[in-house]
């Protein structure tokens, strides 16, 4: 019997702690990414005008927002 809790309890421990690394990994990305985000009103600049439009300071915006909003 006691094995069987023995083992019990190291299952619910993996499980805890796989839970609990998840959320705190989570977070910290998320805030990460906040404070440094992977692009930049210059950044998008500089693409859209590599691609050949110059871009006017509304699609600048829109594009902004989109990626705030999925963050």
């Amino acid at each position: 019997m006691s094995i069987f809790l023995d083992i019990l309890y190291i299952i619910i421990g993996l499980v805890v702690g796989i839970i609990l690394g998840f959320l705190i990994s989570r977070k910290y990305t998320k805030k990460y990414l906040k404070e440094n985000p992977p692009l930049n009103e210059k950044m998008i600049r500089a693409l859209m005008s590599s691609m050949g439009r110059k871009p006017s300071q509304k699609q600048v915006n829109q594009m902004m927002n989109q990626m705030n909003k999925y963050m």
